[in-house]
Parts: structure tokens; C-alpha cells; sequence
């Protein structure tokens, strides 16, 4: 979705999308976390967003989107023509040509409609990445390389190669660097590809990294200038207060990341205070100040100055907001704010 925002006198054309972690509820399962990921990508598809994002994640319970490959499928498959990514993809635990394979065949089957997503972290604890690794831990270090040579497998620039990718050469699907820190800011502005940066749970060197890829932006056949997507929490309602509840859920859910207590995702409660120490809410409050939650008006008095001040180019959103029809109005609202 491209909608038209106006600062100061300047028009600025702005992409809004979706991220979906298919995360379990309280009294949910996996089946019932990915029925909430489908809706919400029908949802979002309806109001226009430009595409949904899934993410890999191992070892975690209340995440049911690990084989994400799959998952993109599963969405695209019910959805008709929003764009279907990975947010991303973590290429350490991967094959390259595993990974040019499968998104090889998700393009064959919904053409131009997939996205790449790439990072390099394990999107797990240390021990679940040796077991996806298979004891082979110097992996993340590979990560330039590899994406080159995934990049090669899609190119029509491999067809005298020994290894190839079928399906997958030839294809031409957008590749994302997705970044949490500066140092993926440096890759991405190298190899001239778009910079997804995950200000949602990471905020602290959210300016510091997209300032970085534009700085040292480098053209490429992909992509002919910087192009920075920014990731972050919305909790909207028709007012601040049911807001500030319904954002409950997502608080109680990065306290039990803080904490390491994860449990499903859990209903809003009137008030953190019997959950948190000052302390906890510190930690929280940091990892999730690029978060913004209020009615119509409030969240487009944050959102405008947040976009303004950024420049950013796409704006991703992800709503852990407990009740699966609030969470469908959050999206719809957001879109009202934005166009």
C-alpha cells in the first residue's frame, strides 16, 4: 500500500506492511496461530498493505512460525496478490541453494509475489543454532558469501554452472537485508539491496544503522538508490485507554522474553503494575520504545513525526494484541491514520 503523507509543504509517497510471527495465545495452539496469520494477511490484503512478512524462529514454544518457508506458502496460497516474505530468513541455518530452491518454487508457484528476507542471526538460543547448524558454529560468518552465492543461484549468470537451483535460476525475486544493528547496515548498503531494520524489539541502533546504509549506499541491479523499511509495534483503538490495555499483551509477552518465563500470548490485564519491578519495566520500555499505541489521532501525531524524522520508505508493523477482532481493527485504523 503507498499512501501519501504530507510534511511541511513536501509530499512523501510511504509503503505500509505487515509482520506476523504466528505467535499462540493463551488457550491456543499452533493450528489456531497460523489460522490468526492467514486472517490477518487476507485482513491487511483487503485494506491494501504492500506485503506480510513471516518470521524463522527455533526453539520457542509459542512460535509457530519455524519452517517459514512453508508458512509463506501456506499464506500466499490464501491469499490472492499482496507480496509474501521472510522476515526473514536466517541464512546461517541454511543451505544457499536450500534456500534458492525453495523460494525458486514458491516464485513458480505466486509469481512476483515473494519476498527474501535475509539475517544472519540463529533466531534461537545457542544451542538449538548448533543443532539447525549441524556443530558447524562459524556459519554467521559466512553470511556476505553466502547471500552472493544465493544471489548467483538466481541469476541467469549460473547456467554453466556445476550447482544450480531448479526452480530458482532466473527468477527474479527482490532479496532484503534485515538488520538489528550497524553491522548488517554496512552489508546492505555493499551489495546495494533494500534494509529491513528491526526497530520492533531493537530499537537502539535503529538511527544510527539506517543513517550508515545511506551513507555508504553503493547502486546495484536491484536497486538504484536507499531504500529503508523500518519495523515497529502499533497497538491502535478507537481510544488511548483501550489501547494502553490491549498493549498489555504485548508487554507481558517481551517481559517473558527479559525474564526468559515465555508463555503464550496472554489477555490484557487493566495495569503492569502487579507484573513488573521498575527495573523489568526499564528493560521492556527500551526494547520496545519504538512502539506506538493510541487512538486515530494520537498515533498520527507519533507516527507523522516518527516518519519525518526517519524518511523511511516502508513502514512494517507487527500488532501482538491478544483478541484476534481488536487485532483486525488495529490494522484497519493504522491504514485510516496513514492515508
Amino acid at each position: 500500500m503507498e499512501v501519501l503523507l504530507y510534511f511541511v509543504g513536501m509530499a512523501k509517497q510511504l509503503k505500509l506492511s505487515a509482520l506476523d510471527l504466528s505467535v499462540v495465545i493463551q488457550g491456543g495452539n499452533a493450528a489456531t496461530a497460523i489460522s490468526r496469520t492467514v486472517e490477518i494477511a487476507r485482513h491487511v490484503e483487503q485494506l491494501g498493505y504492500e506485503r506480510i512478512w513471516l518470521a524463522e524462529h527455533h526453539n520457542m514454544e509459542y512460535i509457530a512460525s519455524s519452517a517459514t518457508s512453508v508458512l509463506i506458502g501456506h499464506v500466499a496460497g490464501r491469499t490472492n496478490h499482496i507480496r509474501v516474505g521472510s522476515g526473514g530468513i536466517m541464512l546461517p541455518n541454511h543451505a544457499p541453494l536450500a534456500i534458492a530452491e525453495q523460494f525458486g518454487t514458491l516464485d513458480t508457484l505466486y509469481p512476483g509475489r515473494i519476498d527474501l528476507g535475509l539475517g544472519r542471526a540463529p533466531g534461537t538460543d545457542q544451542l538449538t543454532a548448533m543443532a539447525l547448524r549441524r556443530n558447524n558454529a562459524n556459519t554467521a560468518y559466512h553470511f556476505p558469501s553466502d547471500v552472493r552465492e544465493l544471489q548467483l543461484y538466481f541469476s541467469d549468470d549460473n547456467s554453466d554452472g556445476r550447482v544450480r537451483a531448479f526452480p530458482g535460476e532466473g527468477i527474479d525475486i527482490p532479496i532484503w537485508i534485515l538488520g538489528s544493528s550497524t553491522d548488517s547496515a554496512y552489508l546492505a548498503a555493499e551489495m546495494g539491496l533494500p534494509y529491513a531494520f528491526a526497530a520492533h524489539f531493537a530499537p537502539q541502533q535503529f538511527r544510527a544503522a539506517i543513517s550508515l546504509y545511506r551513507q555508504h549506499f553503493k547502486p546495484s541491479a536491484q536497486l538504484d538508490s536507499p531504500y529503508v523499511l523500518a519495523c515497529v509495534n502499533v497497538i491502535a483503538a478507537d481510544t488511548d485507554e483501550e489501547a494502553q490495555v490491549l498493549a498489555t499483551s504485548m508487554y507481558r509477552m517481551f517481559l517473558g522474553i527479559v525474564t526468559n518465563t515465555r508463555r503464550p500470548l496472554q489477555p490484557p490485564v487493566p495495569s503492569m503494575d502487579p507484573y513488573w519491578s521498575p527495573d523489568m519495566e526499564a528493560a521492556v520500555k527500551q526494547m520496545t520504545s519504538c512502539t506506538f499505541i493510541g487512538s486515530k489521532e494520537r498515533l498520527q501525531a507519533q507516527l507523522s513525526k516518527f516518519i519525518e524524522e526517519t524518511g523511511v520508505d516502508e513502514l512494517m508493523t507487527t500488532s501482538n494484541i491478544y483478541d484476534q477482532g481488536a487485532r483486525l481493527k488495529s490494522y484497519r485504523i493504522l491504514k485510516e491514520v496513514l492515508f
